[in-house]
């Protein structure tokens, strides 16, 4: 599937496409670009959403509900990752004869129209990365077109669509999903095992990231901090971006909460950021997006003001308020390193407070793959309860569950729904405490649903 030539004759003003699924995250920019360039499109969901709404209001029709009829006129279709062959639509194309492709593969397509792609690729930190990227990209009046895998709330969405001659997108290694780009700039923020229901291990990973920033025809950023990262760029030429003064682009004059320190490229001062989010993580999702400003040549006073003012992707720590006294916070870590890069932030923000920790772990592959280092990591809670496994895209095939995760940490307690957690929580929480609800999944409504208790 990968960088489909057939899809350039489809992707074309005039012609008309059709999208399964065009209310999701990615699907709708996706319609509204395409509708941009000249196109007809039409799309369908499952259901009604003010993302729907809003694209019935910029002129798409969008039909409610799965039909093959919903194809008729469509000279090709752009499916959801969650769209399968069985789908009504997907099925009545390919019986017609109709192409059908993935929406990766037309992002890609569509990059190549834009003089300035940049593409950041990691197993974590993307969507903050994508996000500080543009906060810096507005702040420099380059008007971009932007995908995010989060909600900004500089953008009130997950997406922006501008009329500039700059892209910068959000690229998953999931099923090699990021292959199918074109990007100019590619930024690899790490390299870790993860998504181990598609790879067959961290070699097979770093062998997908070194293909990925093998497309870039511009330059590559990569953490030269990280070994696994160094590792999958070998061969490569591409500039490092770290804490360590021994990448090209590094951190001065760090302060203890990560959060204030000095921009140096090759040698030379660049900015001084004064950042609101925390972290020694976000030190480097910032320098990252730093060092790919630096390569575009952006202004330094830019990068500075456009990071002083961010403060946050939605579920990334975002703050969702108070309770008897505790904070409450939602965070989208389902990956052990990142539950490892949040409690340390906590830790280093927040030294003499009860950390109170609330998480779903997401997909059994992923549990199970990663089981003894989630024991590990989330141990390091002071108060720890555990939701059942997101299923995701999966089912539960392993047998596994979070009570065996459970079993391992002392103290620990296993909820079988939200409302169960909910209910632990309201009796466990004291004032004073940091209660952070983290997952990929749906956990965020159990730490809704405290703040709503009176």
């Amino acid at each position: 599937m990968f960088r489909s030539k057939k899809i350039a004759k489809y992707i074309a003003p005039g012609r008309r496409v059709h999208l399964v699924g065009i209310g999701g995250v990615s699907m709708r920019p996706l319609g509204l670009v395409l509708k941009g360039m000249g196109m007809e499109v039409t799309g369908s969901d499952m259901s009604a959403s003010a993302g729907t709404e809003e694209l019935e209001a910029q002129g798409i029709p969008v039909a409610i509900g799965h039909r093959a009829e919903n194809i008729e006129g469509a000279e090709c279709i752009i499916r959801t990752a969650a769209a399968h062959n069985d789908n009504p639509e997907i099925a009545a194309a390919r019986a017609a004869g109709i192409p059908v492709f993935e929406r990766a593969q037309a992002w890609g397509e569509i990059m190549k129209s834009y003089k300035n792609a940049i593409c950041i690729s990691g197993t974590h930190g993307k969507t903050t990365t994508t996000s500080m990227m543009t906060h810096i990209l507005m702040e420099a009046d380059l008007d971009p077109t932007v995908m995010i895998g989060g909600y900004l709330p500089l953008l009130h969405a997950t997406h922006r669509v501008g009329h500039g001659d700059t892209i910068v997108m959000e690229s998953c290694e999931y099923c090699d999903s990021f292959l199918n780009f074109f990007p100019t700039l590619a930024v690899v923020l790490n390299v870790e095992a993860d998504h181990l229901d598609y790879f067959k291990d961290l070699a097979d990973i770093q062998k997908s990231f070194h293909k990925f920033a093998e497309l870039a025809t511009f330059g590559v950023v990569a953490n030269g901090d990280d070994e696994h990262t160094i590792q999958a760029m070998e061969g490569l030429d591409y500039v490092t971006f770290g804490l360590k003064d021994s990448n090209r682009i590094h951190a001065a004059n760090m302060c203890p909460d990560w959060r204030h320190f000095d921009v140096i490229c090759d040698g030379e001062f660049y900015c001084h950021l004064d950042m609101g989010v925390l972290g020694r993580h976000n030190a480097l999702n910032a320098l990252a997006a730093a060092a790919s400003a630096w390569m575009m040549g952006i202004p330094g006073e830019a990068v500075a003001h456009g990071l002083e003012s961010f403060h946050g992707a939605g579920r990334r720590m975002e703050f969702k308020g108070t309770w008897n006294g505790a904070e409450v916070y939602d965070d989208y870590a389902h990956h052990p390193d990142e539950v490892a890069a949040t409690i340390d932030s906590v830790r280093t923000s927040f030294p003499d407070r009860r950390l109170v920790l609330a998480f779903q772990p997401h997909t059994y592959s992923r549990t199970a793959s990663l089981f003894d280092d989630f024991v590990r990591e989330l141990s390091k809670a002071d108060v720890l309860v555990l939701a059942e496994i997101y299923a995701a895209r999966e089912r539960n095939t392993i047998g596994i569950s979070s009570a065996h995760v459970a079993e391992k940490i002392e103290g620990a307690v296993f909820c079988e729904t939200l409302p169960d957690v909910t209910k632990f929580l309201a009796q466990e929480v004291r004032e004073g405490d940091v209660v952070i609800t983290m997952g990929a999944g749906d956990i965020f409504r159990a730490g809704e649903a405290l703040l709503e208790l009176k």
